[in-house]
Order: C-alpha cells, then structure tokens, then sequence
C-alpha cells in the first residue's frame, strides 16, 4: 500500500465512520482514531511521510473555519467569562502543573523543554469536542462553551508552545518577551482576520455565482493561517476572526442557492478533513512505538503520571471557575451559557479530549537546537504526548456518551422548542408587515390579499405548528395536507420533466451543457 492508497482508505473511512458511530452511539473522530491505530500495527501500510509543518496549515483552517460557522460572535461575547476561563486561564495553569511535573519524574529534562510539552497537551482539541457534543445532545450551554473553549485554547497553546521551544533552542527566556510576543500575535491575528474577512466579503459581491462564493470560502481560511503566521500572528486566531466576521456580514437572506449548497459543502469538507486528521493521529501511533523500543515501563510510566495530572487539573480548576461563572452570572441581566449543575460540570471535565494540534505540536519538536545538540528528551516528550492524545481521545470518547447517559445531561428540548416558536412568530409577523408596506403602495384584490395573509400564518405555521388556536389549526392542517397533495403531485410532474431532460443528454447532437443548464433551472425550481 502507498501513501495514496492510504489516504484513499482515510477518506473512505471518514465517510463510513459516521453512519456505524450513529449506529454505535460513538464519535466518528473516535472510532476514526481506532482504525489508524489498526492501520499503524499492519505492516503492510506505509509510515505516514506528512512534514510536520504542514500538519497545523494543511488541517486545522478547514476544520476551524466549519467549526465557527455553527456559532456566532454574539454567543462567543456572551459567554466570554467560562471560555476564557478555560481556553486561557486553564491552558496556562495545566501547561504550568504538566511542566512541574516533567520536569520532576524525567530525568535531564529541562525547564524549558517540559514546558513545550505542556503547552502541547494542554488545549483540548476543537474538532473532537465539537463532535462529540453534536451527536450527545447535550445542552446548548454546554456545547457553547466546549465549542468557545476548543476553538480558542489553541491560540494560547501554540503561543506558549512557540515561547518554549523557542527558549529550549536557543537557551535564553525572557518573560517580558514572552507576554509581549503573546500580545503581538494577538493583535496581528485580529487585524489579518479583520482584514481578509472584509476583503472576501466584498470579492462575493463582485463574485456573484454560488460556485465561485463557495470556493472563495475555502481559500480563504488558508490565506488567513498563512499570512498571520507570516507575519508572526497567530494563524489559528486569525482564521477565528476572518470566520466569525464573514458568518456575521457575508450572509444575504435571499440567497437560498448559495447559502444550501455552502452548507453541503461544508458538511462534506468538515467530514471528509476530520476523518483524516483522527485517522492520521491513529497512524502516527509508529513514532511513539519506535521510540518506546526497550523501555516500555519507563515511558508507560512518565505518561500515565502526565495524563493524571491533565485529567485531574480540569477536574480541580472546573469546580471553582464553575462556581465562579455562576456567581458572575447571576447578577447579569441577560443569559450567560454556563453549567447549571454538578452534573454538567462532570461531563465538561471528561470532554477535554486532546487531538489535532498536540499531535502537530509534538511531531513540529525541532531535531536539533541552536548548538547543533539534540533537542533535549524529544524522544520522550513525543511519546509522553501520544500517551496523552491516545488516553484522552480514546478512553475518554469512547466513555464520554456512557457517562452523559448514566449522568442524565440532556438538552433542554423545551427551551428550544420555545425559542423555535418565537422566531416562528417573528418570521410570520414580518411576513405581514411586508405585506401591509406592499398594500399600501400596490391594489391588491381582497381575495388576493386574504390569501397572502393566510400565506404569512402559514410561513409561521410551517416552522412551529404548535401557533395559533385549536379551530385555526385545524383549518390550516387541511389546507397543508391540500398543499402537500399538490406539491407531490408538482414533485413527480418535475420529475419527468427532469427524466426527459436527462434522457435528452444522450441523444444525437444533443449539447451537454444546454442540458445541465435546464437541469439546473429545474432542480432549482424544485427547491422552492
């Protein structure tokens, strides 16, 4: 098997583990990490030859970039206190209390290189935590937060990780440099997000076409993580910043074409890159084997302490921000998204899965320092860090939905059935004021009038059917069950317009693309 038939196997997978983890009530990420261990212990299947420079560039902008297009920046400001809290304040304190304890239990191996590997296994990986909270139904506060925590941790880990390395190269550290080089990557990430999302906002203007949009939306994470690491920013935050600004101005309401085929798009990208990247860290398994040849306990050892103390100081620094938040919250006037119970707390802690960006991290470890010496315990700071990856990961996604089973945390399906009839509402009341601003503009008949009034119930209807009276119901079920009659019968005369159009394709001098062209216009007519 080469590296491509190996990637094709990954790709395949990724698609296959999703249907067999819904199945299984199991994370894809999970069981897709599963199978590159599997791959990793065959001998036929080659070493994967990814430089480890490119693994951060080439893997994380897609994955961030689709990550962010399921929230907003006003949840994100809403629940700034816990993502802070855990995505810097909790990424510094597990970084500091993993370098502590390096430094302690392995031999020789200085400060500075145990603080890498702390920053390194310190952030939970976005990806993983995503995933597992879409398929556990858990509750929206939770999800907020999980998905807040992971998608920022990895600016605070990767700064730190830099300043570490950069020190255990060269031999020198300085504070003052330190925070400054963390503020400065900071501000370079915010200006270069800002930038390139004002810039690819007004390009889709002049772009017009849906396929031409979408493929912008693609290149564009890219171009953000490039030219912010170019300019020593930090590209992670700079593809959260250009993301959140687009999914917040670069959404026209009346663009249904564009905005249904971006999100197919992007749920098949999303698949596809996250199966591979879980696939890879399976994979990458062969490094920490080789490099544990001989000393098995030794190394089992040194990572099993690490992985006690990454588990044990979420678990303590959870229990006091939790209460804290709480506090907090409770003197806000509008909702705050934070753990209501113990509960939630519990299952917060367990998702701390490490993934992505350890693995990078780890495998990015320089050869060699500045003096042309080995880069001090790097052997040891890889394994130790796949020890983590693997215990976290695997362990703990593959528990996580049996504890949030045995624990009872579920979604609070009331509040969002709620907040749907809400919008039902609002989305059937503009739909009136429209057509009262066209009334008085245009004569509309009576009949044609009522009908259009009836028409705005039924947009709010078709959302929430719980709206209106019983009576009032009643009637407009009868008219929808008429609708939907009429609809299916309008479905199968498209249909065989669209066979005929097909069959049309094959004939004697037929134009292909005049074909695909009407195709299209009734493909699109099917959607309305």
């Amino acid at each position: 098997m080469d590296q491509l038939a190996l990637l094709f196997v990954l790709l395949l997978g990724a698609v296959v583990s999703v249907p067999v983890g819904d199945r299984l009530r199991l994370p894809a990420p999970v069981l897709m990490t599963l199978l590159g261990i599997v791959l990793a212990l065959l001998d036929f299947v080659p070493n994967v030859s990814i430089p480890p420079d490119l693994i951060l560039p080439l893997l994380l902008p897609p994955l961030l970039y689709a990550a962010v297009r399921r929230t907003s920046w006003r949840q994100f400001t809403a629940n700034i206190r816990p993502i802070l809290l855990l995505a810097v304040a909790l990424v510094f304190v597990t970084m500091v209390c993993v370098a502590a304890v390096a430094h302690a239990i392995v031999p020789g191996l200085p400060i500075a290189a145990a603080v890498a590997l702390g920053a390194l296994v310190a952030p939970p990986d976005p990806v993983a935590a995503t995933a597992v909270a879409g398929q556990l139904g858990l509750p929206r506060r939770l999800v907020s937060i999980l998905e807040g925590e992971g998608l920022f941790n990895d600016v605070t880990a990767i700064v730190l990780y830099h300043v570490a390395i950069a020190a255990a190269v060269s031999g020198t550290f300085s504070p003052w440099e330190a925070g400054g080089q963390l503020v400065l990557s900071a501000v370079v990430a915010v200006a270069v997000g800002l930038a390139l999302g004002w810039g690819a906002n007004k390009l889709m203007d002049v772009l017009g076409d849906a396929t031409l949009q979408i493929s912008l939306t693609l290149l564009v994470p890219y171009a953000s993580y490039v030219l912010a690491e170019e300019l020593h920013g930090s590209g992670v935050l700079a593809v959260l910043t250009t993301a959140l600004f687009l999914a917040e101005y670069a959404s026209d309401p009346d663009d249904v074409v564009t905005r249904l085929a971006g999100h197919t798009f992007w749920d098949i990208v999303d698949t596809l890159v996250t199966g591979v990247a879980f696939g890879l860290i399976g994979l990458e398994l062969h490094n920490a084997i080789r490099t544990a040849s001989g000393r098995w306990g030794e190394l089992l050892g040194w990572s099993a302490a690490i992985v006690g103390v990454v588990v044990l100081v979420r678990l303590v620094w959870l229990l006091p921000a939790t209460w804290l938040t709480k506090r907090l919250h409770a003197r806000r006037d509008y909702d705050e998204e934070v753990p209501m119970s113990w509960r939630e707390t519990v299952v917060m802690w367990w998702s701390g899965m490490r993934g992505v960006a350890s693995v990078a991290l780890a495998l990015a470890i320089p050869l060699r320092t500045e003096g042309g010496e080995a880069f001090p315990n790097r052997d040891e700071i890889v394994f130790v860090a796949f020890g983590v990856i693997m215990a976290t990961l695997v362990v703990q996604g593959l528990s996580l939905p049996w504890l949030v089973r045995r624990l009872g945390v579920r979604a609070d399906t009331a509040r969002e059935k709620e907040f749907e009839r809400a919008l039902a509402v609002r989305a059937a009341k503009a739909a009136k004021r429209r057509l009262r601003e066209i009334e008085e503009v245009e004569e509309l008949p009576d009949e044609v009038s009522e009908r259009m009034l009836r028409r705005a119930f039924d947009i709010g209807w078709r959302i929430s059917p719980e709206l209106g009276e019983d009576e009032r119901r009643e009637g407009h079920e009868r008219r929808a069950r008429r609708v939907r009659r009429l609809r299916r019968i309008e479905r199968e005369m498209l249909s065989a317009a669209r066979h005929e159009v097909l069959a049309a394709r094959s004939e004697v001098g037929a134009d292909p693309e005049v074909v695909d062209r009407v195709l299209r216009q009734l493909d699109v007519h099917s959607l309305r």
